[in-house]
């Protein structure tokens, strides 16, 4: 059985309230996430909040550590800070500037968003974009909402020749990966449903779920 990681722990036990809290491995640690949106970095066994207004007004008040690690031999800080033992022992404290971070990190996401080509997305390309926006699809923000499925029916409906790969680039796209990275579960489970749709394609009446 998997070690769980005990700062990733008490993170979701006590910052329950921001939602489900992610967790994946990032900069040798973990990065933690609701709804992909990066709010916190986990390192050494302590865990570092991204840097938001409110944030630095505490850290005014009481300095706490930047995350600092070394890449390629040369000492890099980011901008997240170490969580000291009186925030652990503050709850109500910790869970404000937590909520402050997710906040920031939403913002910025929904900034990159809108500058985002669907073509700077993993496994797009500039024929692709074309595509999807002939099939409605205009811009990033649309494709993660509407999700791969959606999005592949939409193609599907222009493009009778999109199949399997197709969805499995698109999923990549909004998960970040490439499609041949992708979790093997998440694989599995498109490829189920892409036999089912193209099944119930060639036989609509056939009542296929």
């Amino acid at each position: 059985m998997k070690k769980l990681n005990p700062i990733i722990e008490r993170s979701r036990a006590q910052l329950a309230p921001l939602g489900s809290i992610e967790s994946r491995t990032q900069f040798g640690g973990y990065a933690l996430a609701v709804e992909r949106v990066v709010f916190a970095l986990v390192n050494n066994d302590a865990l570092y909040l991204r840097a938001s207004e409110p944030l630095r007004k505490y850290i005014a008040q009481r300095p706490l550590e930047p995350l600092i690690f070394r890449k390629r031999g040369v000492l890099v800080s980011l901008n997240y800070y170490r969580v000291d033992d009186a925030l652990w022992h503050a709850p109500a404290h910790l869970l404000t500037l937590s909520a402050a971070s997710l906040e920031t990190a939403r913002e910025e996401q929904q900034r990159k968003q809108l500058s985002l080509r669907l073509k700077d997305l993993p496994n797009l390309s500039v024929r692709m974009e074309m595509m999807l926006h002939e099939a409605g699809i205009l811009n990033v923000q649309h494709l993660y909402e509407i999700g791969a499925k959606q999005c592949w029916l939409k193609l599907k409906a222009v493009n009778q020749h999109v199949g399997l790969q197709t969805l499995l680039a698109l999923e990549g796209a909004i998960s970040g990966h490439h499609y041949a990275a992708l979790p093997q579960a998440v694989r599995a489970e498109l490829n189920a449903w892409f036999q089912r749709t193209v099944l119930m394609t060639l036989n609509p009446k056939g009542g296929v779920n």
